[in-house]
């Protein structure tokens, strides 16, 4: 019953369109990721990324309904035009910058800007279980013992905590029962927190009056 956002390899709609309709069906926002990861953009030139950018956007927009809001770039992968090019194609917020708990604004080469929106290198279970190593039990011990820290910071300042998962590794039956119960332990506090998608973070964001976000 959380809510969750998917972030969508363009060409899965070639292989298992299936799993986009579920999260679909379940109402999450679905983010571009890209068309697959075999590929990094960061290495492209500016020319190739914009149309890698088009390529997956246009079909996303076509499957869903409606492009976007954001972008994760496969594997993370930037280059230093980036954030230009996703503004220029229509993107309002991404999520490839992991340098602050907080939404905050990055400048364009337009004179405008695009929004950065928290994304979880650490509470995420591929540098964690595949990299490091952890168990299931320790990856959702850490989910846990991060929330609750930053409940608590939250009483001075909004914050942004997010969980990246990938089905095949945290849906492992040995480790989904762990994060199931860190999840439970999130839920059980409804009143302390906003739980939704890195596009309405954005959107909320983004109506704020100037200046509110850096």
């Amino acid at each position: 019953g959380l809510p969750a956002a998917a972030l969508v390899n363009s060409e899965i709609y070639d292989y298992c369109p299936q799993l986009v309709a579920a999260h679909r069906t379940r109402g999450d926002e679905i983010v571009g990721h890209g068309r697959t990861n075999s590929e990094r953009q960061g290495v492209l030139d500016a020319a190739e990324e914009r149309s890698l950018i088009a390529a997956a956007t246009a079909r996303l927009a076509r499957e869903e309904g409606r492009p976007p809001a954001g972008w994760l770039g496969p594997w993370i992968s930037q280059s230093r035009v980036t954030p230009d090019l996703l503004a220029e194609a229509g993107y309002t917020y991404l999520l490839d910058w992991c340098m602050d708990d907080q939404p905050i604004r990055l400048r364009t080469r337009d004179g405008g800007s695009i929004l950065a929106v928290p994304y979880p290198q650490e509470l995420n279970d591929i540098p964690m279980i595949v990299g490091r190593k952890i168990g299931g039990d320790a990856f959702a011990d850490m989910i846990v013992d991060q929330f609750d820290e930053m409940r608590l910071q939250s009483a001075d300042q909004p914050l942004v905590m997010g969980i990246a998962l990938h089905a095949y590794i945290v849906g492992q039956p040995h480790r989904l029962k762990h994060l199931r119960r860190a999840l439970k332990h999130i839920a059980q506090h409804p009143d302390a927190l906003w739980l939704t998608t890195p596009g309405a973070i954005a959107a909320h964001c983004l109506a704020l009056p100037e200046g509110i976000v850096p």
